[in-house]
């Protein structure tokens, strides 16, 4: 695998730990009254799909062993370009039934 393969994924990696660290044993509404929290995970949330879609451009085969990979990038889209419209809850939902699935994603892709 290709260092810049891997600088994409680890940085992916980084911002899911990140996300982990700052949301557990919060609950959402911890999340919707906490102005510092939202933003932190939006930046993790935006560093992950940016990389993701910088890993699709050098690689789209790797990054389609992502689940849902296109659905993460769009997500960063709707919180760089849309973010006086982003759903508070959308985002908690993600954190709590998509995070582990990217996290597993991409832990396995690192140990190939």
């Amino acid at each position: 695998m290709q260092l810049k393969i891997k600088a994409y994924l680890y940085d992916i990696q980084q911002a899911v730990r990140l996300l982990t660290e700052f949301t557990t044993g919060k609950s959402y509404d911890d999340y919707a009254v906490d102005a510092m929290l939202r933003s932190a995970v939006e930046r993790q949330f935006e560093i992950a799909g940016d990389a993701l879609a910088q890993l699709a451009r050098v690689d789209e085969q790797v990054a389609a062993q992502v689940t849902e990979y296109r659905r993460i990038i769009a997500f960063r889209n709707i919180l760089i370009h849309g973010y006086a419209r982003v759903d508070d809850r959308l985002v908690w939902d993600v954190i709590e039934s998509k995070l582990p699935t990217l996290s597993s994603d991409i832990d396995a892709l690192l140990q190939e």
